[in-house]
C-alpha cells in the first residue's frame, strides 16, 4: 500500500511531466520527422504492435518497396525510429558503437535476462569485457578459433546423443514405418545447447521472465510475481555461477606448469566457462585485461540465454529448411557420408563445401536474431551510400540524427535484400555460395556478407562458436553410423515437416522461432516426421 502511494507522489509526477515535455519537443524537433514512411496505428504502441503479432520481416519488406530504403515508422508512444538499409548508413552505427548504444529500456529488459554481461553493457565497461582485439580480450579466447577447435569433441557427443534420442522415438512410433515417426525436434535440440554452453548443473531451476517496466523507471518499484522469479532465478545462477567457477579454477590450477604459469596458449576445456575462467586466470594475460569473478559471473547467464537461444534456434531452422528443400537433404547427405568417421574432426567438416553452404545458408535466410536497435548519444550525420528523397520531396545525400533518436537494424531484411542477394533471395538455395553476387560485399557483417553476427566493435564475439556449432549439429541426424546405430545397417534419417510449410510461422521472443499459425497457444514447435532411409 505504501508503494502505491508513492507511484502517486510529486515525484512521480515531476517525472512523468519532465519526460513527456523532452518527448513531445523531441518528436517536434528531430530530423526523422522529414522522412517518408506509414502512418502509425496507434498512439502507444506505434506500429510495434503490428510488428509483434506478425512476422516482422514481411512487413518491413512491404514497408520498403512503398516508401524505399531510407523511411521512418512509429515506436512506443508514437515515437519516430528510422528505419534504413542503406549500408554505408548501417556500417557507420554499428562501427561508432559508443556513439549509438542499445536504448536503455532494451538494457534494462536485457539485463534482467541476461545479466551485466558482454552483450548488455556498454561504454567503457564493455571495453574491458570483450576488447576490439580479439588477441587480448577476456571472453575473445573462450570463442577463438584453436579453443572452438577445441570444443569439437563435445559438439559431437551432443549432437550424437541427439540422434540416439530420435533413433529410440523412431523405434517407438508405429508409423516409422510408413509416414514417419512425430517427433517435436526443438524441445531436444534445445537441451542438447546447455551442455555445449556450460555444465547440465546450469540449467537446473533456470527461469527467466521478461520484466515489464522497462520503460518507466519508477514503476520497477511495483512487485510482482515476475519480478520475485527472476530474482530467484538469479540467485540460483549466482549460486550455482560461484560453484563452477570454483571448480573451472581448480582444473585450470591441476594445468599449471611447474612454476604455476597458466599460459594463454594452453587453453583447452570442456564448456565455455571453463575456458573463459581459464583465459581469465592466464598468467601471460595483463592484469589490466583481466575480469574480475563479478564480471566473470556475469558471462553465464550470457552464455545460457544469448549463446543457447542463437545456437538452437539456428539449429532449428536449418531442419526447417532441409524439409522445405528435400534435395537439400539428399545432397547433403551424400557429402557426409563421404566421411568415414562418426566422429569427424573439424578440418574434416570444414572441408565439405557444401555443408558450409547448408550453415551460411541457414545464417542467413533464417538469422536468429532478425533485427537490433540502437540509439544515438548525440546529434550526428549519417552518410548514405544512395541517396533518398524525404516526404517534401527534396533530395536527401545524409540523415542528420538528433541525440536520442532510435535506430532500427534489419538484420533479416538486409540477407534477404533481392537487390543483393538476386531475385531467389527469399528462397532457400544454398548454391548461392559457389558464385555470390558483388553486391553482398557491401553489407557490413563480421562474416559471411550477412548481418547476422552484425559488424564494428558490438559484433557478435560467438559467432565462430556459431557457425561451427551449427556445422556439426544436424549432421548426425541425416548420418546414422553403420556399426552402432541402435538400427540395422545402411539405414539414415529422412526429415519432412508434419504439416504444410505453409503453416509454419515465425514467432519472435529472444530470438525467432517457428509456430504453427492454427496453434493457439501459439508455442514455439517444430513438429517433424522422421523415418528411416534405407541408403542404396
Amino acid at each position: 500500500m505504501i508503494l502505491l502511494e508513492s507511484y502517486s507522489s510529486p515525484r512521480l509526477h515531476q517525472w512523468l511531466l519532465g519526460n513527456s515535455s523532452w518527448l513531445v519537443y523531441h518528436e517536434v524537433t528531430s530530423p526523422l520527422r522529414h522522412l517518408p514512411g506509414p502512418e502509425g496505428t496507434s498512439w502507444i504502441y506505434g506500429h510495434l504492435r503490428d510488428v509483434f503479432n506478425g512476422e516482422s520481416f514481411v512487413l518491413h519488406e512491404e514497408w520498403v518497396k512503398e516508401y524505399g530504403h531510407t523511411l521512418k515508422y512509429k515506436g512506443f508512444f508514437f515515437t519516430n525510429q528510422l528505419f534504413t538499409m542503406d549500408s554505408r548508413a548501417i556500417n557507420h552505427v554499428l562501427t561508432h558503437s559508443t556513439d549509438y548504444q542499445k536504448p536503455s529500456p532494451m538494457r534494462y529488459t536485457l539485463t534482467q535476462i541476461l545479466g551485466e554481461g558482454v552483450f548488455v553493457v556498454e561504454g567503457t565497461q564493455h571495453r574491458q569485457q570483450a576488447s576490439r582485439d580479439s588477441s587480448s580480450s577476456i571472453p575473445n579466447p573462450a570463442f577463438g578459433p584453436a579453443q572452438i577447435r577445441g570444443l569439437t569433441s563435445i559438439f559431437f557427443e551432443q549432437a550424437i546423443r541427439l540422434r540416439d534420442i530420435v533413433s529410440s522415438e523412431i523405434s517407438k512410433d508405429p508409423a516409422a514405418n510408413t509416414t514417419g515417426a512425430r517427433i517435436d525436434i526443438m524441445p531436444w535440440l534445445s537441451r542438447m545447447t546447455f551442455d555445449i554452453i556450460g555444465p547440465r548443473s546450469a540449467t537446473q531451476h533456470f527461469s527467466i521472465l521478461p520484466f515489464l517496466q522497462a520503460w518507466i523507471p519508477p514503476l520497477r518499484l511495483i512487485p510482482t510475481d515476475r519480478a520475485q522469479k527472476i530474482q530467484v532465478a538469479q540467485c540460483t545462477i549466482a549460486r550455482i555461477g560461484n560453484k563452477l567457477v570454483t571448480n573451472a579454477k581448480a582444473i585450470a590450477h591441476a594445468g599449471a606448469t611447474e612454476k604455476g604459469e597458466i599460459e594463454k596458449s594452453s587453453l583447452r576445456g570442456r564448456d565455455l566457462l571453463t575456458l573463459l575462467v581459464k583465459a581469465n586466470m592466464a598468467t601471460d594475460i595483463p592484469e589490466s585485461q583481466k575480469l574480475s569473478d563479478v564480471d566473470v559471473l556475469a558471462q553465464i547467464p550470457t552464455f545460457l540465454v544469448a549463446g543457447h537461444e542463437s545456437t538452437s534456434s539456428a539449429a532449428t531452422w536449418a531442419l526447417y529448411a532441409m524439409t522445405v528443400a528435400p534435395e537439400v537433404q539428399t545432397k547433403l547427405r551424400e557429402e557426409l557420408l563421404s566421411v568415414d568417421t562418426e566422429t569427424p574432426s573439424m578440418d574434416d567438416l570444414m572441408a565439405l563445401p557444401y555443408l558450409d553452404a547448408v550453415v551460411r545458408e541457414t545464417l542467413r535466410a533464417h538469422a536468429p536474431v532478425p533485427s537490433t536497435v540502437r540509439v544515438a548519444v548525440k546529434d550526428d550525420v549519417l552518410p548514405l551510400e544512395k541517396p533518398f528523397t524525404d516526404k517534401h520531396g527534396v533530395v536527401r545525400d545524409a540523415i542528420r540524427i538528433s541525440k536520442g533518436d532510435q535506430i532500427f537494424i534489419p538484420i533479416l531484411v538486409m540477407n534477404r535484400s533481392e537487390e543483393l542477394w538476386g531475385p531467389d533471395a527469399h528462397e532457400f538455395n544454398p548454391e548461392r555460395w559457389q558464385n555470390l553476387p558483388k553486391s553482398v560485399s557491401r553489407i557490413p557483417g563480421v562474416w559471411g556478407h550477412m548481418l547476422s553476427f552484425l559488424g564494428g566493435p558490438r559484433a557478435c564475439i560467438g559467432y565462430r562458436f556459431s557457425r561451427r556449432r551449427t556445422l556439426q549439429r544436424n549432421s548426425p541426424l541425416l548420418k546414422q553410423d553403420e556399426g552402432n546405430s541402435v538400427h540395422s545397417r545402411s539405414q539414415l534419417s529422412n526429415l519432412s515437416l508434419r504439416y504444410p510449410a505453409g503453416e509454419i510461422g515465425r514467432r519472435l521472443s529472444v530470438v525467432q522461432r517457428p509456430v504453427l499459425r492454427g496453434d493457439p497457444t501459439y508455442e514455439p514447435q517444430l513438429p517433424l516426421l522422421v523415418k528411416l532411409y534405407h541408403r542404396e
